[in-house]
């Protein structure tokens, strides 16, 4: 008969989490975004209007 209780192979809820983990957060891609949107502005500024 199958085993269905929890075992070791779970994952332990005190195990840290990764980079990826930290980079699905909404707050730090909104973040990024705007810092990646401001380097855009002034590269394009810089390369077009310059």
């Amino acid at each position: 008969m199958l085993d269905t209780t929890q075992s070791e192979a779970a994952p332990s809820q005190d195990e840290p989490r990764g980079c990826l983990f930290a980079l699905s957060q909404p707050p730090l891609m909104i973040f990024l975004a705007v810092i990646g949107c401001l380097l855009l502005m002034a590269a394009l500024h810089d390369l077009l209007l310059l």
